[in-house]
């Protein structure tokens, strides 16, 4: 079961030390209600976080415990697997670490506490403007925000830059999510707006790639007032599963059965049963994630870090398959819902020239939103992790997009 949420003022304390006083590590203002937490908590949070007092991001607010969140219960399956796969939370942090190394620009990280115990895993980069729209960006499915590090530096030149990982992916809190698809959907928006009270964000840019894109979406359709700008990335989830798929695109027989014996199973859970091989099995499947980054880094940092996000407790890994039907279709397609978003929310969608993803959602989201701001960005010589392929058009478009708000 979830545990009370402790308070800001406990945890700065506790991180800051004797003599600092409270918000002044995070540089970021904080409610004078917050009490103090327990010791033990504070010890707690500093043993899992290891984050120094000036690295911890602010917030604003906490909140209480909520129905349908919890933080996940030990079992036999979650104990046996660390000693299987050669992965923890602490080379999940080294992992990560060693990648923001390599971002150009300063940052602070910490959790942002949310209902339930709950924490979400934030990076801010800044260069102290404080008059600008934030850009927020949400990724994709099995990822982490860690991912993003061939944008930073450029997307945070002339306004403030928030990254996390999502619920029960990275860094964040790993729950166990309800089993239904709209409940689901629902627990994933509910925590970016509880995210967004506690850094006390006005409005956001927000940008999500794949699943990110897919509840960036969802997230403007219920909390339309906080979105200054919707950026969909290669977003997944948007179109209906073909009815005709079966007679148009027939699927070998191998694969049918595959997919029927692997549906009890977690998308990713391969890299788990593979126990000391799977990060090679991450590197043998994906070696052009190397490639990608192979101007920040020469050897298999992202591939590691990949890895160890999909190989802890598979949370956010089981909500998303909650949330699809197979092969990978969405239970409840973005599509079907979009034209009722609010006409005010201007929304661009970017998409690689080369991707395998259908690129047709611009055009039909432009029908669905005929008197509303739809525009769609095809990037040259990009596949499907545009962002990474050809990091400097893509920084570039999506700075293009956010100088149209302010």
């Amino acid at each position: 079961m979830g545990r009370p949420t402790p308070t800001l003022a406990a945890a700065l304390r506790a991180a800051a030390g004797p003599g600092l006083p409270v918000g002044l590590s995070a540089g970021l203002e904080v409610q004078p209600e917050a009490r103090a937490a327990t010791a033990a908590m504070a010890a707690e949070e500093a043993e899992v976080d290891s984050v120094d007092a000036n690295e911890k991001i602010g917030f604003k607010k906490s909140f209480p415990r909520k129905e349908g969140l919890y933080l996940p219960k030990s079992g036999w399956l979650t104990g046996w697997l660390p000693t299987w796969c050669p992965s923890s939370t602490s080379h999940l942090k080294e992992a990560e670490e060693k990648i923001l190394k390599c971002v150009p620009c300063t940052y602070k990280k910490g959790p942002v506490r949310i209902s339930n115990g709950n924490k979400i895993w934030t990076l801010k980069l800044s260069h102290n403007i404080s008059n600008k729209t934030p850009l927020v960006l949400l990724h994709g499915f099995g990822g982490g925000l860690g991912l993003w590090a061939l944008n930073f530096g450029d997307l945070c030149t002339n306004r403030p830059v928030y990254a996390f990982d999502l619920l029960g992916f990275g860094r964040s809190s790993r729950p166990r999510f309800d089993s239904d698809a709209e409940e689901v959907e629902n627990q994933f928006v509910e925590s970016i707006e509880e995210w967004r009270c506690a850094l006390g964000l006005d409005k956001m840019i927000l940008l999500g790639h794949n699943l990110g894109g897919f509840l960036g979406a969802a997230y403007s359709l219920k909390y339309p007032s906080r979105v200054s700008h919707l950026i969909l990335v290669e977003p997944w989830g948007f179109p209906e599963r073909p009815h005709l798929a079966d007679e148009e695109r027939p699927i070998p027989i191998w694969i049918r059965a595959l997919g029927a014996a692997l549906t009890p199973f977690n998308p990713l859970a391969s890299l788990r049963i593979a126990g000391p091989f799977g990060l090679s099995l991450v590197q043998r499947l994906r070696p052009d994630f190397k490639r990608k980054y192979s101007s920040m880094f020469a050897d298999d940092t992202v591939t590691e870090y990949i890895y160890h996000c999909n190989v802890q407790t598979p949370s956010g890994e089981t909500a998303f398959r909650n949330m699809t039907v197979p092969y990978g279709w969405a239970k409840r397609p973005m599509l079907q819902r979009i034209g009722k978003m609010h006409p005010d929310i201007p929304v661009s969608v970017i998409y690689g020239a080369r991707s395998c993803i259908d690129g047709n959602s611009g055009t039909s989201i432009q029908s669905l939103r005929p008197h509303s701001y739809v525009k769609t960005i095809a990037i040259l010589g990009a596949g499907h992790y545009v962002y990474a392929d050809q990091p400097e058009d893509f920084n570039q478009k999506v700075k293009e997009i956010c100088d149209t708000v302010d």
